[in-house]
């Protein structure tokens, strides 16, 4: 029996490759023989690196890059099998590196991005696979692009700061002497967001308050932006402060997609082509996915349900565990789920569920009696 198993994490409990194994475990604990595929999920979120450079065999690097507040911070990517980087933003511009005390979009930057990027390019890197998530920045990618060589001055030719702050006082920008060389690579962007650049849907208005800016500070970045993306047109005209998903991390979209040539794609389904997913979902005889909380969201592009449209399309029963059935699941019914099952067979204190021997524990024993009822 061929069985596919392709959990997200239990947030609080336990990651995406262990709630794998935990299934894994009791699958063969029920029928020894089964082949089991196990495809941990991510979306290009926090952690992605890890568990996708884990899950592939790839090899973990840790350098020292310029942090979010432009201090020194030490950063981790990952190398795949193929010379693929994989990273995300967050290692080296995220929210999480900044004391709650001192976060201000208006004062970050992305240039530790850029950095991440030079050192995988100079170990023979020419494919990028770069997450867009928990970035503490709203400098439109102004500090990735110039530690990639591109110059951004001011009136009197002199460099702005790299930070949201550093774009009011912009008046030009210079290619990078490596820009044939960074656009002749390949980057793949995982961007879980619709929204544009600029305006009432754009990065300052909607995420720079959740990074701490403060509310006389959204118009006057919406405004430095919208000139920033002005002069970037006219270097690059193909540029569009409306492309969906520009106004991630603070406009990193944006960047990607008009200095390096970037391609914008949902995280889920990003990362999953670089695992062989699809194929082997085609091949399986079932699938198994899940997550800590299954409800309506789960249908909604999230990664067990994107599992279940694979699932779907070819025709395969897929069953979704979860530590809690949340409102709406049923929703999951109609983008491929065939059924759902909590895991945790007896009431219990929610911190006690989240407990991570309880929760691998009750993964592998529901799996377990899943394959009993099955064969």
């Amino acid at each position: 029996m061929r069985i596919v198993v392709a959990m997200d994490s239990f947030k609080g409990s336990l990651g995406s490759m262990e709630a794998g194994e935990a299934v894994r475990e009791g699958i063969r604990n029920a029928l020894p023989s089964a082949s089991v595929a196990l495809h941990p999920l991510a979306d290009g979120g926090e952690g992605t690196a890890h568990i996708i450079t884990e899950a592939l065999g790839g090899k973990a690097v840790t350098l020292t890059v310029t942090g979010p507040l432009g201090e020194p911070t030490q950063a981790e990517y990952g190398i795949l099998p193929h010379g693929i980087a994989i990273m995300e933003i967050a290692s080296a511009a995220g929210l999480t590196l900044i004391p709650r005390e001192r976060r201000n979009p208006m004062h970050t930057t992305t240039y530790g991005v850029g950095e991440m990027i030079l050192d995988a390019y100079n170990r023979g890197c020419r494919r990028f696979m770069i997450g867009l998530g928990g970035s503490a920045t709203n400098d439109g990618g102004m500090g990735m692009l110039s530690a990639l060589g591109w110059k951004f001055q001011d009136k009197n030719r002199d460099p702005v700061a790299a930070t949201a702050e550093g774009l009011q006082d912009l008046d030009k920008i210079l290619p990078s002497p490596m820009e044939k060389t960074l656009t002749a690579c390949s980057f793949r962007v995982a961007c879980d967001v619709n929204n544009p650049l600029l305006g009432q849907d754009g990065c300052s208005a909607v995420f720079a308050p959740q990074k701490g800016a403060k509310d006389e500070d959204i118009l006057r970045m919406d405004q430095w932006l919208g000139h920033y993306a002005a002069l970037t047109g006219k270097l690059y005209p193909h540029a569009d402060p409306a492309l969906r998903g520009g106004g991630a991390a603070g406009g990193l979209g944006y960047a990607f997609a008009s200095y390096l040539q970037a391609s914008l794609e949902p995280g889920a389904e990003l990362i999953a082509s670089l695992s062989g997913l699809e194929e082997n979902i085609r091949c399986a005889d079932l699938i198994i996915t899940g997550e800590g909380s299954l409800d309506r969201q789960s249908a909604m592009g999230k990664g067990p349900g994107y599992v279940a449209a694979l699932g779907k399309k070819y025709g395969k029963k897929v069953i979704a565990l979860a530590g809690r059935i949340g409102s709406g699941a049923e929703a999951c019914h109609d983008v491929g789920i065939t059924a759902y099952f909590p895991i945790h067979p007896s009431p219990m204190s929610i911190d006690e569920a989240m407990n991570p021997q309880t929760t691998y524990r009750a993964l592998k024993n529901t799996a377990q009696q899943l394959l009993l009822a099955l064969l």
